[in-house]
């Protein structure tokens, strides 16, 4: 628990320092007038170092429809945002190694750019919230402000303060289950359940991560203990990203925004590329 507490604090403060070069309007106007492809991948990529999380789905999403940001462009950049952030690699580095730090990383990238320009390419604005689609687009005023490196530690000590002190008790609770898992679970049952030789194991990783509520800090020390008991490596990813990036909270707030059949169309697409990745990996390293 020290040690994983020590390295979140670390990685927090440093990505805040990073966190401090990007505002909202920052963001929007970077994206704004992107064209699909090229916006595609400038959204992911900027969503791994960006501040927002799946929480924050809906005044992103009215801000980036608002900027003209294509909707397939602003796709890649909430699966990404939540999905691949500094938090998950940074912790996946130190426990787990740099191999599988580095898939995730490019995995996660690639649901996140392929599955945007799909959903890009389908025109689904229709499917919009009515009231959503009514926003105009406006130009983007960025403000002048002059950060100096006081303001940008600062911003670094108040990322500690806040998003450490909310996840704590995630970590502690992911710590408790990985203990659990390395103590008490036989290794024939993770291998049958989570297994290369079982088929099924990735479709129902991601079937049972989908319900579930973490953060990234919470759910990797239980992705190292089901290494350790000999899981498959494409099965865990599987798990991982579907808890991260299709959970239960952020599809009930991205409600607010798109329609039923808009978040079912979301939850396919990002769905069968994380099933892909898993699938992919179970039969690279059999």
């Amino acid at each position: 628990t020290p040690k994983v507490l020590m390295l979140l604090t670390l990685v927090v403060f440093a990505m805040g320092i990073v966190r401090s070069f990007f505002s909202a309007e920052r963001t929007r106007a970077l994206l704004a007038g992107r064209r699909e492809g090229v916006g595609n991948v400038a959204a992911a990529t900027l969503g791994i170092v960006t501040p927002f999380c799946s929480c924050s789905a809906v005044p992103l999403f009215i801000g980036f429809v608002s900027a003209g940001v294509p909707l397939g462009v602003t796709f890649s950049f909430l699966v990404a945002a939540p999905m691949v952030n500094e938090v998950a690699l940074g912790l996946l580095f130190a426990l787990v190694g740099w191999k599988v730090a580095l898939a995730y990383l490019v995995f996660g990238l690639a649901i996140a750019i392929v599955s945007g320009w799909v959903i890009g390419r389908l025109h689904l604005e229709g499917w919009l919230q009515d009231w959503v689609r009514s926003v105009r687009a406006g130009a983007i005023d960025l403000p002048v402000e002059t950060v100096t490196v006081v303001d940008r530690i600062r911003a670094g000590l108040e990322a500690v303060k806040d998003i450490v002190g909310k996840v704590w008790i995630w970590i502690v609770l992911g710590i408790a289950a990985g203990a659990a898992i390395h103590g008490w679970v036989p290794v024939d049952l993770i291998a049958t359940i989570m297994g290369r030789e079982a088929w099924w194991s990735v479709p129902a990783a991601v079937a049972i991560g989908i319900p579930m509520y973490s953060n990234a800090a919470g759910i990797i020390p239980v992705v190292e203990a089901l290494l350790a008991k000999g899981a498959a490596l494409g099965t865990v990813l599987a798990f991982m990203m579907s808890v991260i990036a299709l959970s239960a909270p952020e599809l009930i707030i991205l409600r607010k925004v798109l329609t039923g059949r808009l978040i079912a169309v979301f939850v396919a697409v990002v769905g069968l590329g994380i099933l892909a990745v898993g699938f992919l990996f179970n039969a690279l390293f059999a």
